[in-house]
């Protein structure tokens, strides 16, 4: 996921825990074979333990949007649409058991699923559904935005309209984001839920949960774990496997000592290298990431008269040797082509990804009349990224862009810090990445002149009138195909005229026990637990 204005989307870990034999449950090192209560076989108890780096703030899913929070607002609460395991390509229905875009892509008309029920049994309606988005959407959270310009209305007791002012294509795609889970409106509203900045029902929802969800919430730290249980009433038909679920705030190095033991089952954090080396009877999926790291080059004058020419930006894209910082990052992690990640609809193919030529960046830099150019490079020098220290990039970088003339001085900061000169479109050089806020290529047009990210790099609305009329055009672009080459033409642009450079996705290791399966990566809720069996 992206850092954007709203929230840092690092795996942060906030007071990580290291773990005792005392904390170790009994039923983990097992694998969790014991036979589910939820599902009548037994007394006993599953128990999976999911180990991670915590970044987490609030089990409210009005206000959630870090990665931790959402993994628990995806077991506890239902949304009208969802994704089949890693598929974001196609929304499926959850809640509403259809919906329709109308052709202008202003309307979406949702049909809601009869059956449907709270933990407590009572059934989900029309009118939950309702304050629970108007709720999102005006209490002005974090992931407000994700409803910016919606209204909500309930059309009769079993339908549903959303309507934006402007075409609105990547709403489908919206809706399955955990933030948009269904409360039970009527508790809710007892504990102090309102659809304005007035609402109280935090402490409420970070004890308890009032979802339609596969689990419920028995627990939640936000420095050390959150506790699951399965929601013995759920109205699905893949009823949870495991009567709960553990998810421990831990280290990248304990989080491989902890699975590698049995200690736990699944590790979510750990880097290429850590994979390496782990007992043969674990089981590690390496996959791209959703998560694009670029370096960028500030457009702003003001800034630095260097970084601003457009040339000296051509000589950085075709300096830095891409091959080498895929070495880095390890197995399973792809060079980036566009800013626009590999399993998104509109990503570059492969081959158009940017290669080395340290000729042609001598001579753009020379073409750019700057000469012993001196350069800083900012990133924040704590946080990793899927287990990937931003150091390591940011050295070879620096090293390749010695060889073309440019020498770059690397000022690495406190996330604190280098999140506010990025942020405030301070930095001269800056390495930093995004991730989907939802699985959409509109989430991307935030790299454009005079938007979020494109501001952050000193590119002010009008920067380039024609990138920005392809823009509006993707925008409003209707129907998968006409999307899909709307937003090439915007990436291809981007590639030769932007201030941006998108580097490498790096990899999304999972490494899980012999015992669980079900496995599947997503990329804005990483893991659903509930999909995850036992055998």
């Amino acid at each position: 996921m992206a850092i954007r204005s709203r929230r840092p989307r690092a795996k942060a870990a906030l007071l990580p825990v290291l773990l005792t034999g005392a904390l170790a449950l009994a039923a983990c090192s097992s694998g969790g074979s014991s036979t589910p209560a939820a599902q009548g076989g037994g007394t006993a108890a599953k128990t999976l333990v999911v180990d991670t780096s915590f970044n987490l703030k609030t089990a409210d899913p009005g206000r959630t949007y870090e990665p931790t929070g959402l993994i628990v607002g995806k077991a506890a609460y239902d949304t009208l649409l969802t994704f089949e395991g890693s598929d974001v390509t196609k929304p499926v229905p959850s809640l509403a058991e259809s919906f329709e875009l109308s052709s202008d892509g202003k309307t979406l008309t949702l049909k809601l699923r009869q059956g449907a029920t709270f933990a407590d049994g009572s059934p989900v309606t029309a009118d939950d559904v309702v304050f629970s988005l108007d709720r999102v959407r005006d209490m002005k959270g974090t992931p407000s935005f994700l409803l910016d310009g919606v209204k909500v209305a309930k059309t009769d007791d079993t339908t549903i309209t959303l309507t934006s002012e402007n075409p609105n294509p990547a709403l489908p795609y919206i809706l399955p984001n955990p933030a948009l889970g269904i409360l039970n409106s009527k508790v809710a509203k007892e504990h102090g839920a309102t659809t304005d900045s007035g609402d109280k029902a935090e402490q409420y929802l970070n004890s308890t949960s009032l979802g339609s969800g596969p689990y419920t919430i028995e627990s939640v730290n936000i420095s050390s774990q959150v506790v699951l249980k399965a929601n013995v009433k759920y109205w699905g038909p893949n009823k949870p496997v495991y009567d709960k679920v553990v998810i421990r705030n831990v280290e990248s190095a304990t989080q491989k000592l902890n699975v590698s033991r049995g200690d736990s089952q699944v590790a979510l954090d750990l880097s290429g290298d850590q994979v390496n080396g782990l007992p043969g009877n674990l089981q590690v999926s390496k996959t791209p990431s959703a998560n694009v790291v670029f370096l960028f080059a500030n457009r702003d004058s003001a800034i630095s008269k260097v970084t601003s020419n457009p040339k000296f930006a051509e000589a950085l894209r075709k300096g830095i040797d891409y091959t080498g910082l895929l070495e880095l990052a390890g197995q399973g992690s792809v060079q980036a082509p566009g800013v626009i990640p590999s399993m998104i609809l509109g990503a570059l193919p492969a081959e158009q990804a940017a290669k080395r030529d340290v000729e042609g960046a001598k001579a753009a830099l020379k073409e750019s009349g700057v000469t012993d150019p001196k350069v800083k490079l900012e990133y924040p020098s704590e946080l990793t990224l899927n287990g990937l220290s931003l150091q390591g990039m940011a050295e070879r970088i620096q090293a390749n862009l010695k060889e073309v003339g440019i020498t770059v001085d690397l000022s690495p900061a406190p996330v604190t810090t280098a999140l506010d000169n990025y942020r405030n479109g301070k930095e001269e050089l800056g390495l930093w990445w995004w991730g989907p806020d939802y699985p959409d290529p509109s989430d991307y047009l935030v790299f454009l002149p005079g938007k979020t990210v494109g501001l952050r790099a000193g590119w002010k609305a009008g920067g380039d009138k024609e990138l920005e009329a392809a823009g509006d055009k993707a925008a409003a672009a209707i129907g998968d195909d006409a999307r899909k080459q709307a937003y090439v033409d915007v990436q291809t642009k981007l590639n030769t005229d932007s201030p941006f450079i998108p580097l490498i996705q790096p990899s999304q290791n999972i490494v899980t026990a012999a015992s669980v399966t079900g496995l599947a990566f997503h990329p804005v809720w990483t893991i659903d637990v509930a999909d995850l069996g036992a055998k």
